[in-house]
């Protein structure tokens, strides 16, 4: 046992190192833009969800509730969400080009019982490298297409005719 503590503190600072530059970007139509790193959001209050991998295993994902981050961005949430707020939405970008929608209204606790956050842990540990350093979870959506990896990017729009 005492052979493994050098490796797995190795381990925990390699990654910790490799993340270090990370920052997740919140903007767009936000009165507060952000630039969050992991040790930002794992000071910010702990929430989970889980979702089911390919080979039908399910897996515990700790991070932030992404309705906490755009609080924090200052958008519009609760009573203010009505008329033209609901036509906004939250883009999500992640490092290989992809990119998922959610609506501003589905994500509001007042309106929707949806648990989507950003994960920086997976069953207690951090992501994989291939995975992370954070990771976008929609927990309870049929197919898992909007629970994307490697997220860089949160932008806030509003959809005008």
């Amino acid at each position: 046992m005492k052979k493994m503590l050098p490796v797995a503190f190795l381990l925990v600072s390699g990654w910790m190192w490799c993340q270090s530059g990370f920052k997740l970007k919140v903007g767009g139509e936000v009165s507060q833009p952000l630039e969050l790193t992991v040790s930002d959001l794992s000071k910010m209050p702990e929430k989970e969800a889980s979702l089911r991998d390919k080979e039908g295993k399910t897996h515990t994902y700790t991070g932030v509730s992404l309705q906490d981050i755009l609080a924090k961005a200052g958008v519009p949430s609760g009573k203010e969400l009505h008329g033209e707020n609901l036509a906004k939405y939250v883009l999500a970008k992640c490092t290989d080009g992809y990119q998922v929608l959610f609506s501003l209204a589905e994500l509001d606790a007042s309106i929707a019982d949806k648990n989507v956050i950003i994960a920086y842990k997976m069953d207690g540990n951090p992501l994989p490298e291939s995975k992370g350093p954070l990771r976008l979870i929609a927990e309870g959506e049929k197919k898992p297409a909007r629970s994307s990896y490697q997220l860089a990017s949160l932008s806030v729009g509003h959809i005008k005719n």
